[in-house]
């Protein structure tokens, strides 16, 4: 009986209480939103409700596992999901230009999604067996390991989801000990190629010119970024309508369901992609506020989470974790608001979608997990 009782004891303390609070507001939030981007309760804001539900207990489920359960997975995770990606590579469905699915037979995989986790689990992993004699050899080994699916993604194309696994193994990498200072000439070159695209937009942009190492889509839409007004009704619409419909809302937006963008259709792909465009239209900058301040207190919670942990894996993946979602939240809003290119990445807890509200799930269990871990010990 004692057993028993600690057992359901366990169950219902697995939560990070602040985290969890967070959590609930921004499942609040995202459906009210969800509620007025489709018009009403049809079957998009009801399985959006359900996405949440699922999500809701992945994550009770993952925060159960403790963190050294979680290192012993680490590397059959990474394995099985490089190996899935091969597996795309070579049988892979393409559907719109882009070979991303697996198709098992059962069931149709998008494996690149479970390397925005598995990747920053492996690279936590490794840097955790080498803690304290971290060298520069470490790092490079470090990069390959990230480099392998980076690469296998990006050949699919899927710039979007390249990019968040990336920078979910990029923040790993550094928070083990990167020195800054090498960091400086990569920035350097970075801000060398934005100044010469934007000088030079116009030969850059002409139909003729192969930037080679993008595809030609992409060119496409750093392109349009440059200048959206240039194809006003084709590649540059996405652009155009979300930045005017977060403009009209100004300080104070324009009420609940009463965004004229919005509910005129002008506003594309906006239960998913675009849904702060919505957001914004209707609650204003003051709303837009509001959230971003939600965002930063959730970052914070996460952060905070790292710092406490008991292990070097805890405090890295956590420390990654945490920086993905900000990764989420800062390439969607700059889409939105016409500073970034238009690249397929969610806003999340707000987007239309059950994989990406099931990764951040797992993510946020995983923070719990470590959250709870460093209780117990304390």
């Amino acid at each position: 009986m004692k057993r028993l009782a600690y057992y359901v004891v366990r169950v219902f303390t697995a939560f990070d209480w602040p985290l969890l609070l967070l959590l609930a507001l921004f499942a609040g939030l995202g459906l009210t939103i969800m509620h007025s981007a489709v018009g009403g309760t049809d079957w998009r804001f009801a399985e959006q409700a359900r996405n949440f539900v699922l999500a809701f207990f992945v994550m009770w489920a993952i925060a159960l596992v403790p963190p050294h359960m979680l290192l012993k997975l680490a590397l059959p995770f990474y394995l099985a999901g490089v190996l899935l990606l091969l597996g795309v590579e070579f049988f892979g469905v393409t559907s719109k230009g882009a070979t991303r699915w697996l198709d098992l037979g059962f069931v149709r995989l998008q494996p690149s999604e479970m390397l925005k986790i598995s990747v920053p689990m492996m690279l936590a992993w490794y840097f955790q067996r080498h803690e304290g004699s971290v060298r520069v050899p470490d790092f490079l080994v470090a990069a390959v390991l990230l480099a392998v699916p980076f690469i296998l993604i990006i050949k699919q194309p899927d710039l979007g989801t390249g990019l968040l696994v990336f920078g979910a193994g990029f923040f790993v990498i550094y928070f083990a000990g990167l020195s800054f200072k090498l960091l400086v000439p990569v920035t350097v070159i970075g801000v060398a190629a934005v100044t010469a695209i934007v000088v030079y937009e116009e030969p850059l942009c002409q139909p003729e010119t192969d930037w080679v190492v993008l595809h030609e889509y992409q060119k496409h839409r750093v392109c349009t970024l440059l200048d959206p007004n240039a194809d006003p009704l084709g590649k540059g619409f996405h652009t155009i309508q979300s930045t005017i419909a977060v403009g009209s809302g100004g300080l104070y937006g324009k009420g609940y369901m009463q965004g004229t963008q919005t509910h005129l259709d002008f506003i594309p792909e906006r239960t998913t992609d675009f849904i702060f465009a919505v957001y914004a239209e209707e609650f204003g900058l003051y709303g837009g506020v509001l959230l971003l301040v939600l965002y930063g207190l959730l970052l914070l919670r996460g952060l905070t989470i790292a710092m406490r942990a008991g292990t070097q894996f805890g405090r890295l993946l956590a420390g990654s974790l945490t920086m993905v979602i900000f990764v989420y939240v800062f390439v969607n809003i700059g889409m939105v608001t016409g500073i970034l290119p238009v690249v397929g990445v969610p806003l999340p807890f707000m987007s239309y979608g059950g994989t990406a509200l099931l990764t951040v799930g797992i993510a946020c269990g995983m923070l719990m997990s470590i959250s709870r871990h460093r209780a117990v010990r304390e």
